[in-house]
């Protein structure tokens, strides 16, 4: 007899894959190209970073898994990290004059 593995089952992971959380420079040189060719700077910032409604559910079920607490964090300060070189990015851009050509 087979177990099918449900929300409530199914194990929540306890520190995320090797290599996941160590390129946020890559992830935001991909949005900020996206901003370079006429993507909103406000929609981009609000797809980079963790909605309070998710980050208040993080946050419940790391209160009652403590393994997940720390696969939590990981996520949410990578987000973080993701966000302030998105925004230092276009911050620079903005402020450098560009070439004409």
């Amino acid at each position: 007899m087979a177990v099918e593995l449900t929300s409530e089952t199914r194990p929540l992971p306890t520190r995320a894959p090797a290599g996941l959380f160590e390129a946020p420079e890559q992830e935001a040189a991909f949005f900020y190209g996206l901003y370079l060719r006429g993507y909103s700077y406000q929609e981009l910032r609000q797809d980079i970073a963790v909605p309070p409604a998710v980050e208040n559910e993080w946050r419940r079920t790391a209160a009652r898994d403590p393994n997940f607490r720390a696969l939590a964090d990981q996520m949410l300060a990578y987000r973080r990290r993701v966000l302030g070189i998105f925004q230092a990015l276009v911050a620079n851009s903005v402020a450098e004059p560009q070439a004409v050509q």
